[in-house]
This record gives structure tokens, sequence and C-alpha cells, in this order.
């Protein structure tokens, strides 16, 4: 026999580059900033983030030629049907929220370097790394909705996850900030190992890594194995769980936020959310639909616990304490993060669970757009009150008339009340997905959360619109909690969030308590950086948008996504 008559079968893939082309752009120009990191000069670093806001833009608008038709990638060689990678209508939507995500929180984290000249070298942000780190995290993320295998999903996890706890921990000397990283690793790791371990009973027990062939072998399961099944079923939903902050999984949120560069707690509100809910999604009705009777009751139970101590513990944020606005944000993202594993629980008594999960989606876009805002008007007001109280915010409107329009919307949006229409009707598709399923119980209890929230939304929203408080006031208000703001000023004056170009985000008016600034009623108004002001003004037109035409998110709700 010749070597001729020898049939080698071709190994040698095509590679769909269009497909794969949002989160491939992604991570190399994360690569490119990084080497160009080592070249530009001190003075020019600021450039590196510009860069990174151009690279970002460019992966979302590739994601145009992928609104035709289904694309597939990196399929089995003897099945064109098998795929580790999928970009479907599921993929192009969370695509879409973390790249344009991403794209906002590199708009906030840009900042002019002419503002921010003064913080030591030693405590500032390394910008390189910084944008590395983001774009990196921002490809895993982007990768992973169109992850169609376990192995691929797990990977694309931790691409997202790992660089997180870098930018966490990025800003040098801050105790607040290593301490949050430390939390933040530590229960990651924890349920990141707790999801590989059930990864492999699922492989145990299907003898595959394809979410396909999972959901077809898990319904020839041999008894023996069933326990194991059921085992691997749920280490690998706890794992997800933890990234979408689900009640009990939610206790780095708070600490995390407020320890984390102001850039990187939106960033980790929106896109760590989108990860966790896309990969729950994945393995719940794509792979794991045979076990609906497992995990549905689970998440049911999840959501109304989420939901109910996010608000609750959102509620009771004292308006003097010490970055009690970005406490209530942290709060609230855990209430709204009870919202949206109701439509995935409801997948599992619906008929069709796949199109069910598009409320999800559709909430999801939402909550990316307005409370993106809401962060990048917190960041304009940490800009003279680093603190960033929630009586901080009190006469924003007489300061910054437009910020405090906005932040209103904003506010307004995420109580689900007019002029925020998409809110109200994002709140309404989710609560028809628990009416439809037959989880009445869950519905009354979304309904009575959506009423809380309401409370602690309008009474931020009522302290924009006050009269400024005296100096005398002010003074008195502060003094009833001045150790605790004596401590955080000293973190906030030697740890000042810096920005990635190096230069520094201290205020320009000190507010330690005690000094004559610190009870002052009005504040210098300092103008705002161009990237800020792009960053707020884009998701303020996001969310006009969408209140005006609602149907163009809600459209999810009711089509079949993959």
């Amino acid at each position: 026999m010749t070597l001729a008559a020898l049939e080698v079968p071709d190994v040698v893939q095509s590679v769909d580059w269009i497909a794969i082309a949002p989160p491939a752009i992604t991570a190399v120009v994360g690569l490119l900033v990084l080497v160009a990191d080592l070249f530009v000069p001190e003075g020019r670093k600021h450039l590196l983030g510009w860069a990174s806001v151009a690279g970002l833009t460019l992966a979302t608008l590739s994601l145009l030629p992928l609104l035709d038709a289904d694309r597939a990638t990196f399929c089995r060689l003897s099945d064109d049907d098998v795929c580790s990678y999928t970009a479907d209508q599921f993929t192009l939507a969370v695509q879409l929220l973390v790249l344009g995500g991403a794209l906002l929180t590199a708009l906030l984290s840009v900042t002019a370097s002419r503002d921010h000249a003064d913080t030591p070298r030693a405590r500032a942000v390394p910008g390189g790394e910084y944008w590395f780190l983001l774009l990196s995290s921002a490809a895993g993320a982007a990768l992973l909705p169109a992850s169609r295998d376990l192995a691929t999903l797990v990977v694309a996890l931790e691409v997202a996850s790992l660089p997180a706890f870098a930018l966490v921990g990025l800003k040098r000397g801050d105790r607040m900030s290593s301490e949050a990283a430390l939390k933040f690793f530590l229960s990651s790791v924890t349920a990141t190992a707790v999801t590989l371990m059930g990864v492999s009973f699922v492989y145990a027990t299907t003898g595959s890594l394809y979410l396909t062939e999972i959901a077809d072998g898990l319904t020839r399961v041999d008894g023996q194995f069933d326990t194991l099944a059921r085992t691997g079923v749920v280490l690998t939903l706890i794992g997800f769980a933890f990234k979408t902050a689900a009640v009990p999984f939610h206790f780095w949120v708070p600490d995390t936020y407020v320890g984390a560069p102001l850039p990187i707690a939106a960033y980790l509100s929106v896109i760590g959310k989108a990860v966790g809910f896309s990969g729950l999604i994945l393995v719940t009705v794509v792979a794991f639909p045979s076990y609906a009777d497992v995990w549905g009751p689970a998440l049911a139970v999840l959501a109304a616990l989420t939901m109910t101590i996010g608000n609750a513990a959102a509620l009771r944020q004292s308006v003097t304490r010490a970055y009690s606005a970005v406490r209530l944000l942290a709060w609230s993202s855990v209430g709204q993060a009870g919202y949206l594993l109701v439509p995935i629980a409801a997948a599992a008594y619906a008929k069709d669970g796949e199109r069910a999960v598009g409320s999800t989606v559709s909430y999801a876009l939402m909550y990316a757009a307005v409370n993106l805002g809401a962060f990048a008007v917190a960041a304009l007001v940490a800009r003279t009150r680093p603190l960033n109280r929630l009586s901080d915010y009190r006469g924003l409107y007489a300061e910054r008339p437009l910020a405090a329009l906005v932040l209103a919307f904003f506010l307004l949006c995420l109580a689900g009340l007019p002029p925020g229409i998409i809110g109200l009707f994002a709140k309404v598709t989710v609560f028809s997905s628990a009416v439809d399923a037959g989880l009445g119980w869950l519905a009354v209890i979304m309904a009575v959360n959506v009423v809380i929230a309401l409370y602690y939304y309008l009474r931020w929203t009522a302290l924009l619109f006050r009269a400024p408080e005296t100096a005398e006031a002010t003074d008195t208000a502060r003094a009833t909690e001045a150790t605790g703001s004596a401590a955080a000023g000293k973190a906030a004056a030697g740890t000042a969030p810096a920005a990635p170009d190096g230069s520094s985000a201290s205020p320009d008016v000190a507010t330690v308590p005690g000094t004559p600034e610190a009870g002052a009623a009005t504040r210098p108004v300092l103008p705002v950086p161009l990237a800020l002001a792009a960053a707020i003004a884009l998701a303020a037109v996001l969310a006009i948008v969408l209140s005006g035409a609602p149907q163009l998110v809600l459209r999810f709700s009711d089509t079949a996504l993959f």
C-alpha cells in the first residue's frame, strides 16, 4: 500500500473571522495598548485611553455584519451542527451590551491630565496595565455568550473575571481597594472551583462538553448516575449565581464597589452581571432543560431572596454615610439581579424556555444603559465630593442642572416610573413572564419589591432638587459621623481614585471634616472632562431613545434567540 492510497482526514478547520471579530478585536487592541505603553512618553499616556475607546468602538461596529444570519465556527469535523462558537441573536444582544458597556466604562476612565496633575506617581493607577486588563476582561465577556461548550464557557468566564480582580485592587496604597480585591478574589475563586466540580460531574454522566449534546445526554442518564448528574447541575449553577450577585452569594458586592475605582464599580455592576446571566441562561436553557425541575424552583427562590434582600439593604442606606451613594447603587444592583433571575426561573415552567429568557435580555439592556449613566453622574459628583454621600447630591440641580436632570431620569428608569418608560415596560415584561409561567407568588414578591425600591430611588431624586444645606446645617449633620467620615476622608485623600493616564482624581477642594470647606453650601463648579461628558451624554441619549422606542429592546422578549 502506497502513501497516496492512505486517506488522511482533514483536521484543519476554517475560521469564520467575521463571526469572532467582536472579541478578537477587543483582545488584539488590548495587547497593542499594553505594548504601546512601553514606548509612549509619560505625558501622553492619556492617548492609550482614547486608543482603547477607539478599539471598543470598532469592536462594537463589527457586530453589524453579523445581523443578517446566524454564524458558527470551530465546529466538529464530523458534524457541522455541533460548534464551540455560535453568533446568533442571543450572542449579538449580549455582545452589544458587553462592548457598549465597556465603551462607556472606558469613557468614564479617561480624564484630562491637566485637571489632575498632582497625584504622586507612586499612588497613580498604571495606565497601560489598566487598559490592557479592561480590554482583556471585555474580550472574555464578549466571548462567553457565543460559547457553546462547557470548556469554552469556563475559559471565557475566567478571562472575564481574572482581570477584574486586578482592576479592583489597582489603586496603589489604598487599603480599601486591596481589601475589596481580596474579598472579590477569594469568593470568586471558590465559586470557580465549585463550577469546575459541577462541570466534571456533568461530563462524567454525559461524555460530552458541547451544550446541545449534554442536553441530549441528560435525557438518557442511567438511574445510578442520576444523583451525580443532579449534583453536577446544582454545582454548575452555584458558580454562575455568584457572578450574578444572587443571594446568598452577594456578600462581596458592597465592599468591592466601594473599594474599586468608580468606573470599575460601574463595569462590574453591568458587564459582570451580563457575564453571569448569559452563562446561567446557556447552562439552564440550552444544556440542562431536562433538569428544569432542579434549577427552576432553585432560581425562583434565589430571585425572591435576591430582590428582597437587595432592596431592603438599599433602603437602609444613611444619606450621611461615606460612600452611601455607591453603596446604594451596589445594593440596588443586587435587587435588580433578582428581577433578572425571574424570567430564567420562569423558563423552567414555560412551554418555550428559550423564548422566555428573552425578557432577561431585554431588561439587562435597559439596566445597562441607565445604571452606567447613574455611575457616570456619580463620577462627576465625586470630582468635588470624593466621599460620595447621598447628602452630597442635595441641591445638585442648583449647581449642575443638566447633571441633576439626567440623574433623575436614570433613577426614574430604574424605579420604573414615567418619564422612564423603558424601565416601566421592562419590569412589566419580567412580571408577565412570571405570571405566564404560573409563578404568581414570585410575581407578587416582585411587585412588593418594586414598591420598596420606589422609596429609595425617589428619595435620592428628591434630594437633587432640594435647596442646598447651609454651612451650619452641613457641619452639624456631618459631625454626627465624625469618626467614620474622618477615616474615610483619610482614605479618600491619601488614595484618591486616579485616572488610568497616571493623573490624580483628587478634588480641587478638600472635604475632610473640620476644614472650612467641609461645611460649605456651595462648591466651585469644575469643568467637566470631555470623556466624562461624552459618557453621560451617550447614556442619556440611549435611555431617552429606549424610552421613546422601547420596542428596540423589548422585541427580544418575544423572539427566538437561539
